[in-house]
């Protein structure tokens, strides 16, 4: 899916705030939830997603900004993908942990396991 599938239409040229929300539907590992997309302050569309990675993402992934050069979030593009416009500020924001004590526990035993 891309953003015109999103927006109905691609974005005019100019200066824009791209905002997605996601509204994680924990406590607990690889709940689900609903993203939100909104431009220049205006929703645009809004997704149940049904899961998320629990604990850890592949070691071969990374996280681009700007660029995209491991695996593709849809086929509208082809890899390696370079925006060329400009990016004057990203900020995310991670919010307090959505994991319970024992949810902690296991993740920290596994992350010993896997250093094994």
């Amino acid at each position: 899916m891309g953003a015109e599938d999103w927006l109905g239409s691609a974005l005019k040229p100019g200066k824009h705030m791209i905002v997605f929300d996601f509204k994680y539907a924990g406590p607990g590992l690889g709940k689900g939830g609903t993203g939100v997309l909104s431009v220049d302050g205006k929703e645009y569309a809004s997704k149940t997603i049904p899961h998320t990675i629990p604990l850890l993402m592949s070691v071969d992934e990374s996280f681009d900004i700007g660029s995209d050069t491991r695996t593709a979030v849809d086929d509208s593009y082809e890899l390696p993908f370079h925006f060329t416009g400009t990016i004057d500020k990203l900020t995310f924001n991670l919010g307090s942990s959505q994991m319970t004590a024992d949810d902690q526990k296991k993740a920290a035993e596994l992350l010993a396991h896997a250093h094994d």
